[in-house]
């Protein structure tokens, strides 16, 4: 495979990130030895904020009365499409039984984890869509308690729309708290809460830290890094069209990677001239993060032809994925390692990333390889039952007894063995392991 890089990166995301596990592991172990007392101090600290940490029935309300009607309504669209593809996800997992042999019956069933945490950030950006994406599945999940949790701005706290879209979303609590003593309080059930059983949203680095630290002890999504997003574009491609989607994921942060693989070096090179242009007409902050990763991650690859873009596409294995280029079943058909897909210039990530439907919290840093993003299914334990009739154990009790010997577990070869002699006293069975 030949690919011409017109753009390499100088850095990747590994190489910007800072060791933060020390900091972190000191921060969960005193905060799980002191409880609320040593959570509220690093809020204090942290969050500079030393407002109500369990928002009241009250306090909502307050907030919600600051929003406006238009931004209710945006929301409230966003959460109804999230709320039906989530509940297209849930059909997709069926109970069932199955007679393995006869007398024997097995079966599954899906059970929805009892308590859910969701962090969503609230620092840099109101992500309001987070609390949508996350809040929703748990809710159309089953789940028994959904904690929400972001980090308040000092003085004033949660923004009101982040309170009113996890509110219409199904939050039974919200927690105004952020970073690692957020993640924190909803791992360990701080403040009289139920303890979460999986920690699910967006972070910066410490609350993934907190996440991966916490991961055994609950489920999470996933190891989350800076976000990254690669177009695949060929020439009918929209050069404005390809830039402004680049931009439009560079702004994410510094170390937010963005890639353009295309088998037209012509578009290439006039996506490359197009995109510091857009870039300096962003407002001052979302300008300075699209510049750093334009600069030091982004990359422009030229290849040979669309089965090559593909296999980039596919070693890359990017957390969104735009395709811009003819024959979208094609690609469709072919691509197999991205978070989401998004087919076609009339859709882009930023749909997915707020009101389309399929969630935006997705896998990064390649972890597209062996893991989706949050869905219905992250909420859901697929458990699994059986029983049987004498007859139907019997055939199982002498495999079980054979194998269990030729593995020198000789008690489980015992659970066997007391089963055939009650259920069959008249018989001889041969037990022990074949030759």
């Amino acid at each position: 495979m030949s690919r011409k890089y017109l753009k390499k990166a100088d850095l990747t995301p590994a190489s910007g990130a800072s060791d933060v596990r020390e900091t972190v592991q000191s921060m969960l172990d005193d905060i799980e030895a002191r409880g609320d007392a040593a959570a509220m101090e690093y809020a204090a600290k942290l969050d500079r904020y030393d407002g109500p940490v369990k928002l009241t029935r009250a306090d909502i309300d307050a907030a919600i009365a600051k929003v406006p009607e238009k931004l209710k309504r945006d929301i409230q669209f966003a959460h109804d499409n999230v709320r039906r593809f989530a509940e297209a996800q849930k059909e997709t997992l069926k109970e069932f039984e199955i007679e393995v042999v006869p007398g024997l019956i097995a079966g599954q069933k899906s059970i929805p984890v009892r308590g859910a945490g969701c962090y969503i950030p609230g620092g840099r950006y109101s992500h309001i869509a987070s609390a949508i994406m996350t809040v929703t599945t748990a809710k159309v999940a089953g789940c028994g308690s959904i904690v929400a949790c972001s980090p308040p701005r000092p003085d004033v706290g949660i923004a009101p729309a982040i309170i009113y879209a996890a509110d219409l979303c199904g939050a039974d609590t919200i927690l105004a708290m952020g970073g690692v003593q957020g993640v924190a309080a909803m791992a360990f059930g701080l403040f009289g809460l139920p303890k979460a059983d999986i920690l699910v949203g967006p972070g910066n680095q410490f609350v993934a830290e907190a996440k991966r630290i916490l991961f055994g002890r609950v489920g999470i999504d996933m190891f989350a890094g800076p976000t990254d997003s690669l177009i695949l574009a060929d020439g009918t491609a929209d050069p404005e069209v390809v830039a402004a989607d680049l931009v439009g994921q560079a702004e994410h942060g510094y170390n937010s990677p963005v890639w353009l693989v295309t088998d037209d070096e012509a578009l290439a090179r006039k996506v490359m001239e197009i995109v510091p242009q857009m870039i300096a007409d962003l407002p001052e902050v979302n300008s300075k993060n699209a510049q750093a990763a334009w600069r030091d991650y982004a990359e422009v690859i030229v290849c040979g032809d669309r089965e090559e873009m593909a296999a980039t596409a596919d070693d890359y294995a990017p957390e969104h994925l735009t395709v811009q280029a003819a024959d979208l079943d094609w690609w469709l058909g072919r691509l197999q390692c991205y978070g989401s897909l998004f087919l076609g210039e009339e859709t882009t990530v930023a749909f997915g990333d707020k009101a389309s439907g399929p969630n935006h919290v997705l896998p990064t840093s390649k972890a597209a390889n062996y893991t989706g993003g949050l869905s219905v299914h992250k909420y859901m334990k697929i458990v699994t039952w059986q029983r049987a009739t004498r007859e139907g154990a019997r055939p199982v009790a002498e495999a079980t007894a054979r194998i269990s010997r030729l593995e020198g577990m000789e008690a489980h070869a015992r659970t066997a063995d007391i089963r055939l002699r009650k259920y069959f006293p008249d018989e001889t069975f041969d037990l022990t392991p074949g030759e």
